[in-house]
C-alpha cells in the first residue's frame, strides 16, 4: 500500500488484506479449542481477545507517533515489518497440533453446517449482538479522532494516539469477565458489560477531555467484556461444527467493523459527534433488551410445553 498513490488500488489491497486476516482469528480459536483443556478454554479465549486489545493499543499508539514524525507510508512499512517478525515467532514457537484431525467433509457439507447454525434462533441473535457491539465500538473509535482534532480540543495526531491506551482496560477486562461469569453468571456479566459500554460512550459528550478519556476507558472495558462472553457463549451453544459457528460469529464481528466506519459516515456528516454518540450508545443496550426479552419468552414457551 505505501508503494501506490492510487486510492482504488489501496482499497483493493485492503480488501485482500481483510480477506486474509479474517482467517487468522478463526484458525487461532479453532487451535485453542482443540489443544487447550476444556476447563481452561474460557480463560484461553478471554486471554486471546485481551491480546487483540493489546495489539490495538500498540498499533495505534506507535503508528500515531510514526505518522506524526515521518509519514503514513512509513507507518505502514513499520506495520509490515512487525507483521513479518510476529509471523516468524509464531511459526517457530507455537507447538504443533496434537489433537487436530483432518475432516473429510465436502464444501456442500460445510455450507450445510453454516445453514444449520443460521437456523438456530439463539445463535442467530448472538451473531446479531456481535454486529451491534462491534458497530458501536468501531463507530466511536473511527470518529473520535475527528472530534478531538476539531475545536475546542484541537489535539494533534500524536496526542490522540495516547487515548488508545484506553484499550488497556480491554486487556484486563476479558479475563476478569470470564472469572466473574463463572461466579455471578455469564448473562449477568455480559449485560453489565453492555451497560458499561453505553455509559462510557455517553461520557464522551462532556467538554472535559479528562471525562472523555474516562468514558473511552469504560467503553473499552464494557465492550471487551461483552464481546469475550458472547464469543464464549457461541462456542457453548454450537452443538455441531463448532468451528463453523465461531467463523459465523467472526463474520458478524467484521460486518460490525465495516458498518461502524461506513454506515455511520452520513451520521457524522449530518449530526457530528452527538449523532454518533446517540446511535452507538443506545443501539447495543436496546438490542440486548430485545435479546433478553426473546430468551425469556423462549424459556416460558419451553416450560409450557
Amino acid at each position: 500500500m505505501p508503494l501506490t498513490d492510487s486510492f482504488s488500488t489501496i482499497i483493493l489491497l485492503r480488501f485482500i488484506q481483510g480477506f486474509a486476516i479474517a482467517g487468522v482469528p478463526a484458525a487461532a480459536l479453532a487451535y485453542l479449542s482443540e489443544e487447550i483443556d476444556q476447563q481452561s478454554m474460557g480463560f484461553a479465549t478471554a486471554l486471546y481477545i485481551s491480546c487483540n486489545a493489546l495489539g490495538g493499543t500498540i498499533g495505534r499508539l506507535m503508528m500515531g507517533y510514526v505518522t506524526e514524525y515521518f509519514s503514513w507510508k512509513m507507518a505502514f512499512v513499520s506495520l509490515a515489518i512487525m507483521g513479518c517478525i510476529v509471523m516468524v515467532i509464531v511459526w517457530w514457537m507455537l507447538p504443533k497440533s496434537k489433537n487436530f484431525s483432518v475432516q473429510q467433509r465436502t464444501i456442500q457439507q460445510d455450507l450445510q453446517g453454516f445453514w444449520f447454525h443460521l437456523k438456530n434462533p439463539q445463535l442467530l441473535m448472538l451473531f446479531g449482538l456481535g454486529v451491534i457491539l462491534q458497530l458501536s465500538f468501531t463507530g466511536v473509535w473511527s470518529f473520535i479522532p475527528y472530534y478531538l482534532t476539531a475545536p475546542p480540543f484541537l489535539l494533534s495526531l500524536q496526542s490522540i494516539s495516547f487515548i488508545f491506551l484506553a484499550y488497556g482496560l480491554g486487556i484486563i477486562g476479558s479475563p476478569i469477565a470470564n472469572a466473574l461469569a463463572g461466579k455471578v453468571g455469564l448473562h449477568t456479566i455480559r449485560t453489565f458489560g453492555v451497560c458499561l459500554l453505553t455509559v462510557g460512550i455517553l461520557f464522551t459528550l462532556s467538554k472535559s477531555l479528562f471525562i472523555i478519556v474516562i468514558g473511552l476507558c469504560l467503553a473499552c472495558l464494557g465492550f471487551f467484556t461483552a464481546h469475550a462472553l458472547t464469543s464464549l457463549l457461541v462456542s457453548r451453544l454450537a452443538l455441531y461444527q463448532k468451528g463453523s459457528a465461531s467463523s459465523l460469529y467472526l463474520v458478524a464481528y467484521y460486518l460490525g467493523v465495516a458498518s461502524g466506519s461506513t454506515i455511520l459516515s452520513p451520521v457524522w456528516s449530518l449530526f457530528q459527534w452527538h449523532g454518533i454518540v446517540i446511535i452507538t450508545a443506545f443501539l447495543p443496550i436496546t438490542y440486548l433488551f430485545i435479546l433478553n426479552s426473546l430468551q425469556k419468552q423462549q424459556k416460558r414457551d419451553v416450560l409450557k410445553k
